[in-house]
């Protein structure tokens, strides 16, 4: 069943989050992850959404999903999303 890491944040660094984009993508791709949702436009229909930016990416499953996040690969880099955002980041089972 596929897994959906879900991000919501905001850039408080962007010449630090920059560093951090620029090396994210090997690592998702090494565990079959991609990204369906990458920051672009969205409208709050409901509720307050504290947060300026928004991505979704897909992975083949919650234990994969999580293996990429806990990767020495991913960990390397982490510090700099850490560092440069406030954000939210969860992960959730699709359906099949």
């Amino acid at each position: 069943m596929p897994a959906y890491c879900i991000v919501y944040e905001h850039i408080d660094d962007p010449a630090l989050f920059e560093i951090y984009r620029s090396q994210v993508m090997p690592t998702i791709n090494a565990f079959g992850g991609k990204f369906l949702v990458r920051g672009g436009k969205f409208t709050t229909l409901e509720g307050e959404m504290p947060f300026e930016r928004i991505a979704m990416l897909e992975f083949p499953s919650r234990q994969i999903a999580e293996d990429w996040y806990n990767s020495p690969e991913y960990q390397r880099i982490l510090p700099y999303r850490l560092k440069s955002t406030r954000c939210q980041f969860i992960v959730v089972d699709g359906v099949d």
